[in-house]
């Protein structure tokens, strides 16, 4: 077989090993880029609100409009790019998307700014899940958890931990809130040259791993993260041509994946939208303390999905998962009795995150991929992270946008909390999935569908 580019071969462990760590921080930053992008608008909604006359209301539809527009396009675009390419995919995406941060900066009212999200949501549903199977074909087996969940912890650390002390501290220094969107597409731009120069499609992959096994040399890195990982899974090809995009949630974890993302994702993307109205209006707190005690949240999520998902390569990915979610319900709880001190806000957001988005980046992303056959493993996060999306992070803030509303800023708060409630209950339903766990435990070596 011909190479499909005039990529040099990854002929040596060294080379192997370097591809997959440029991989893994090249699609780590895109991913970063993608939460940046997305949850900048939070921290700037209270001046936009005084701009274009919103209210809470408006707010849940603006990030619910991405949400569901997010979930939708990963639904699909997560078995394109096992169809077509994953460099097809995700370069596209990522300049769209950067594109979509300027025209957000644009926008005249409600309608135009709803629009305009909705657009950024479908770029990002189709980078999201592309990113998350070329990092799974980067990883070798053993830092698969741990890539993983560093490529997934940039989106809050971006996003949700810099971002608000990015966008208010931009705030003193630039004329308007519409500036600070705008000199969002400079990084996408380069990202999106960067990934298209570096990132090897699977097939690239499987011709590097069959001819170091020619070569006495066999790649454990280039070894596919689904239950059929061996060698030998590699030597076909168009196997994703061979199912249906349904077929994928006839693996059990698939469907307990999606049910415990859509809970964890409600609680997340509900405390991201709402708790900066919350701090300003019902703590009364200064938009810079408030910009400080929100970015627990995203700090709090990045240390989750490093060192949950690490961690799960030694104890498991449910026993994680689990763990993580009890550690979130009980800070919770402590952060709906808490007063308005900024330093502990900010460490209950960091402990409610942590534990959350830990579990987030472990049932959307590592075990989906461990629980079906390579050439479904874009499908099955795309399935995975966009139905998840359409209720956690479409549907949850609407909803959290109507309570707050109707009984008050701080309403949408219960809302989070039986959003990892419901996770935690999902998470019991796991198969054991890790592959240091799965080649002790004669259930989990299988992975067996839910229904035959």
């Amino acid at each position: 077989m011909s190479r499909l580019t005039a990529r040099p071969r990854l002929d040596t462990p060294q080379k192997r090993r370097r591809y997959e760590r440029n991989a893994v921080i090249l699609l780590a930053l895109g991913f970063g880029l993608v939460g940046l992008d997305r949850w900048i608008i939070s921290p700037l909604f209270p001046a936009m609100m005084a701009d274009l006359e919103l209210d809470y209301a408006d707010l849940g539809n603006i990030i619910g409009a991405l949400g569901l527009a997010w979930g939708i396009s990963a639904l699909f675009m997560g078995r394109l790019s096992d169809r077509f390419g994953r460099r097809k995919v995700m370069v596209p995406g990522i300049i769209l998307f950067s594109l979509c941060s300027v025209f957000t900066g644009l926008a005249g009212g409600l309608m135009s700014l709803i629009l305009i999200r909705a657009l950024m949501g479908i770029t990002e549903g189709a980078f999201s899940p592309t990113a998350v199977a070329s990092t799974a074909e980067a990883s070798a087996p053993k830092r698969r958890g741990l890539n993983m969940g560093f490529q997934q912890s940039t989106f809050a650390l971006f996003g949700i931990g810099l971002g608000p002390i990015i966008a208010t501290q931009l705030l003193v220094v630039l004329p308007s809130w519409r500036w600070v969107f705008a000199i969002m597409v400079i990084p996408g731009l380069i990202l999106g040259f960067l990934i298209w120069r570096t990132i090897r499609e699977p097939e690239e992959l499987r011709e590097d791993l069959l001819e170091a096994e020619h070569d006495g040399q066999p790649d454990p890195a280039a070894v596919p993260a689904g239950p059929a990982s061996s060698p030998s899974v590699l030597h076909g090809e168009g196997e994703a041509e061979r199912h249906r995009w349904i077929d994928v949630f006839r693996y059990r974890n698939i469907v307990f994946c999606t049910l415990a993302l859509c809970g964890a994702m409600t609680c997340i993307f509900v405390m991201s939208s709402m708790v900066p109205s919350y701090l300003t209006d019902f703590h009364h707190m200064s938009l810079q303390d408030m910009g400080l005690a929100t970015s627990g949240i995203g700090f709090g999520a990045f240390a989750g999905q490093l060192l949950i998902p690490g961690i799960s390569d030694r104890i498991g990915r449910k026993p994680a998962a689990l763990i993580a979610l009890a550690l979130g319900l009980a800070m919770m709880l402590l952060l709906i009795a808490q007063g308005p001190n900024t330093l502990t806000i900010f460490l209950l957001l960091f402990a409610v995150a942590l534990g959350v988005n830990g579990t987030l980046a472990l049932v959307s992303a590592t075990v989906s991929v461990e629980s079906v056959p390579p050439a479904l493993m874009a499908t099955a996060a795309g399935a995975v992270m966009g139905i998840g999306e359409i209720f956690g992070g479409g549907i949850a803030p609407v909803v959290a946008g109507q309570l707050a509303t109707a009984f008050g800023i701080q309403a949408p708060l219960y809302l989070a909390l039986g959003g990892i409630v419901f996770a935690f209950l999902m998470v019991l339903f796991l198969v054991e999935s890790a592959p240091r766990k799965r080649t002790r435990d004669p259930v989990a070596q299988n992975l067996v569908p839910a229904v035959d």
